[in-house]
């Protein structure tokens, strides 16, 4: 009869755990989307994304010191099925939104992002680091060079800089897109789009024509193709066990 008590209370315990751990999630960042088969987290990534420094206030931003333990949280929890990202960003701090991207990539968990609105600049990696992307056909996208603000010392070690940090972009984007490093290239250096600047804004359609995203699509879409994730998951995780 204690047996059967101390079981019962561990499992109550655990269960109790579980749902702290969930709402943990949900008071980080996104929400919780469950029905009888699976349950995603969702969490978006819109504005600025903000990095090293604090942005000025009235300014929409994603925190990435917030994002982290977040997918760390999701990865870990045996309640959560898979991730959904929402991206509608302008871009932001690049070590930060590489940071973010590197951290979706590495996710053993189904994920799936959607790009609604834009994907700007940093928000091109994000995009792609789901193991499946998704634009709608008004959404667009900024790819251009990277920027550095604040104070530049006129060495050639700050151009180096400058230009090692974008290759490791360009890798990323390929590594993780049917994008190559050429299309990219050419898209950011193109000098004929953008007023004062060089690069490109293309739209949905065209960035998956481009291989940058993997498919045109809205909500359903991606959420049908996150469900599909997580049954191969499922199946696969059942096998190993």
């Amino acid at each position: 009869m204690q047996e059967k008590e101390k079981n019962t209370n561990v499992k109550k315990d655990r269960e109790e755990a579980r749902q702290i751990q969930l709402e943990n999630i949900e008071m980080s960042g996104g929400s919780v989307a469950e029905n009888a088969r699976e349950r995603f987290q969702c969490i978006s990534i819109v504005g600025q994304i903000e990095g090293h420094y604090v942005l000025p206030e009235g300014q929409k931003a994603t925190k990435y010191e917030q994002i982290i333990p977040l997918l760390v949280s999701i990865e870990e929890s045996d309640d959560v099925d898979g991730l959904l990202i929402i991206l509608n960003t302008m871009g932001g701090d690049v070590e930060a939104g590489l940071a973010l991207a590197e951290m979706i990539a590495s996710m053993t968990k189904p994920t799936v992002s959607l790009v609604l609105g834009g994907g700007h600049s940093i928000g091109v990696p994000l995009a792609t680091a789901a193991r499946r992307s998704f634009i709608v056909p008004s959404a667009t996208m900024t790819i251009h060079p990277v920027r550095i603000s604040g104070m530049v010392v006129g060495v050639p070690q700050s151009f180096r800089y400058m230009s090692e940090m974008q290759k490791r972009i360009v890798h990323f984007i390929c590594s993780h897109s049917r994008a190559s490093a050429e299309v990219v290239q050419e898209l950011m250096m193109r000098p004929d789009q953008i007023a004062t600047d060089c690069g490109s804004i293309i739209e949905g359609r065209e960035a998956v024509e481009y291989g940058i995203i993997d498919e045109v699509g809205g909500l359903d879409t991606a959420l049908a193709c996150l469900r599909s994730l997580c049954q191969k998951y499922r199946k696969k995780d059942k096998n190993l066990k």
